[in-house]
């Protein structure tokens, strides 16, 4: 019976307690001091010990990173499970958004969303950390960083294609919207924006000055954290680790 419950857990099939989701837009791995180094991509992730990773800008066999599939290796170099969603064709390859999960996928879905400066997806799991308890998605977010009027047009009908969900969800990324903005008053009214304790800035990430990186979730109850980390070089945003009672 006891080999019987530890395959289980192993499988990540009972939990219970906290999940930690971290947020991290990567620039596919190209740090402040100009070099592409996934392996350090992976270390600043390890410390922050995610059940889930949502991430941006990220490369699949692109010439730029070396032909490499950054999710499937993040993935590899972090025990984790990936899901990729493309944005477009780029340099030989792919560049869109990933998700990491701990736990097993269920489904992932790539929604479509409208055309910025560049095509937009958003990357959605679904994942059921605890058994006894409700499935569970994880999103990866990255809108246009061009104009307003282009970040409500894809938030807007990303909103319709999320209605659906009845099970808790948790959308992160890089909105490239800060507070108070339209995108992220239209966000927070459906939403729940998680606020963060100490820094509040996460680009860039030698000078926080501006704050576009966020958690939000739905149908999660109180207790929810979220904080910056203070890594400088590994990429030009800081990433955002958030705390998630649960179930």
């Amino acid at each position: 019976m006891r080999v019987f419950w530890l395959l289980i857990v192993l499988a990540g099939g009972l939990f219970a307690g906290e999940l930690r989701v971290v947020s991290y837009n990567i620039k596919h791995g190209q740090g402040m001091d100009g070099k592409v180094d996934l392996e350090r991509t992976a270390a600043v992730l390890k410390k922050l010990k995610p059940d889930f990773v949502a991430l941006q800008e990220v490369d699949k066999m692109a010439t730029r990173s070396g032909k490499v599939d950054q999710a499937a290796e993040l993935g590899r170099m972090l025990g984790m499970h990936h899901a990729f969603g493309k944005f477009m064709d780029f340099q030989g390859g792919e560049y869109g958004l990933a998700v990491l999960s701990r736990f097993p996928i269920l489904s992932t879905h790539v929604h479509k969303l409208p055309d910025g400066a560049e095509p937009r997806v958003v990357v959605e799991v679904v994942t059921q950390p605890d058994a006894r308890g409700p499935n569970l998605s994880v999103a990866s977010i990255h809108l246009d960083w061009t104009k307003e009027e282009l970040r409500m047009a894809q938030i807007k009908v990303l909103e319709k294609k999320l209605a659906p969900r009845k099970h808790p969800f948790v959308l992160v990324g890089d909105f490239n919207a800060r507070p108070g903005s339209p995108t992220m008053e239209f966000v927070g009214k459906g939403w729940t924006v998680v606020p963060k304790t100490g820094e509040q800035s996460t680009f860039s990430a030698t000078e926080p000055r501006i704050e576009i990186d966020f958690v939000v979730t739905r149908g999660i109850g109180a207790g929810v954290t979220c904080r910056v980390v203070d890594e400088k070089v590994a990429s030009d945003h800081r990433p955002l680790v958030s705390v998630i009672p649960w179930p």
